[in-house]
């Protein structure tokens, strides 16, 4: 899975049946590219490489870009289906408008001019002249204006989230001055709840509560940084504030001995769904997540996170991403039944059951359906060690004492 690092040779029986998950976007411009599945169940034509069938202009992971530096996105035969652009910088996240050409060859943004000081994001699907269906996910930033302080956050006003939803800014440059711009950021809650920062590294700075929050509750941030100087030479530039709620209350606890995955919605189990999590060698983290993006279909490819050519599936369903480093909880169509709920065989994601393109009465279309971005995960009983409190929105992996103490205002 893209984003994690192999750490232990992957010697496996022969015919034994293997899986894999793995990873796109996520906080603080993780790695693009998912990944998960098995050469030796994934059976069909191999379509050609995502760069051959959707080409990015800038390329993907692309920095300093100007702002009148070229933007499109091409397919050189077949025809673009749908292509989603977003922009996340001073002002939050924003949809990007543009068209797609008559021909179904290229689309290009609606405004030539970029925007500076901001990250870009790109999803498009294809159909290529052979008609496969490709999926690209690229990212790109532009140059940020001189010496200027800029915090991309997480979540964008007005969304609704789950319980376990962790604010969190990532600064465009190290902070020299933390307890300046701590200052500069306040996060309320009503009801009222105590909320406490907490600093990793001098980029970034997260706010959560004790425990969850309660359902319901209207969580505003004001950011107070124009002008606040964070460094030799370094200023703050955004005066914002954000807004949004959290709504109702889904625990997901998945045991991997068990092949389980339990679903509590205010307490009260909704269902328990059969899955495969990371076999021996690559077991899944233990610990507390939480869902940071939700796709309908995204592809995944063993390359981008030490795997090599063991997988690449160009159209992996309903896939929700629950760490930075690439762990996915997502839709499986390649692997037999039997392996639900009697077998382990990722590559360290945890897979639920479905169909080629994703099946909206399939366990994996069920669970995608009734999930939103902010949702807890919680994974029992792998061999393989917790989830670090800085892999995604881990911070519930750290008690309460620890993570006031990583406020600068101490």
């Amino acid at each position: 899975m893209p984003g994690r690092a192999r750490s232990r040779a992957a010697a496996r029986p022969a015919g034994r049946v293997r899986l894999a998950l793995a990873a796109l976007a996520g906080l603080a411009g993780a790695a693009a590219l998912a990944g998960c599945a098995d050469a030796e169940v994934f059976t069909g034509d191999k379509p050609r490489s995502r760069e051959q069938t959707i080409r990015v202009v800038p390329h993907n992971g692309a920095h300093g870009v100007r702002a009148d530096g070229r933007f499109e996105v091409r397919v050189p035969q077949g025809r673009l289906e749908r292509v989603s652009v977003s922009r996340t910088g001073a002002a939050g996240r924003r949809h990007v408008a543009g068209r797609i050409s008559p021909d179904g060859l290229a689309w290009r943004p609606a405004h030539a001019r970029l925007q500076l000081g901001a990250k870009y994001t790109v999803d498009a699907v294809a159909l290529d002249g052979a008609g496969h269906r490709a999926v690209r996910h690229t990212t790109f930033t532009t140059a940020a204006p001189d010496r200027r302080l800029i915090g991309y956050f997480s979540p964008q006003s007005g969304t609704t989230v789950g319980t376990g939803m962790i604010f969190s800014l990532v600064f465009n440059r190290p902070v020299a001055d933390r307890a300046a711009v701590e200052r500069a950021v306040t996060v309320g809650a009503r009801p009222a709840v105590g909320v406490a920062a907490h600093w990793f590294g001098h980029r970034r700075l997260d706010f959560r509560p004790r425990a969850r929050w309660r359902p319901g509750t209207t969580i505003t941030v004001q950011l107070r940084l124009r002008g606040v100087k964070a460094g030799p030479g370094s200023y703050g530039t955004q005066r914002k504030t954000v807004r949004y709620r959290v709504g109702r209350d889904q625990v997901s606890t998945i045991d991997a001995a068990r092949h389980t995955l339990t679903v509590r919605q205010g307490g009260r189990v909704a269902a328990v769904l059969a899955v495969t999590a990371g076999d021996d060698d690559n077991p899944t983290y233990n610990g507390t997540m939480v869902i940071l993006e939700r796709q309908s279909v995204t592809r995944m490819n063993g390359g981008t996170v030490g795997f090599g050519g063991e997988y690449d599936i160009p159209d992996v369903p309903h896939a929700m991403r629950l760490t930075r480093s690439g762990t996915f909880l997502h839709g499986n169509y390649w692997a037999p039944p039997e392996v639900f709920g009697g077998l382990n065989t990722s590559h360290g994601c945890v897979g639920l059951r479905d169909i080629k393109g994703g099946g909206p009465h399939t366990p994996a279309g069920w669970f995608f359906d009734r999930s939103i971005v902010g949702d807890t995960v919680v994974v029992q009983h792998s061999p393989e060690r917790t989830v670090a409190p800085d892999n995604g929105l881990g911070g519930w992996n750290m008690p309460w004492g620890p993570w006031r103490a990583g406020s600068a205002l101490h």
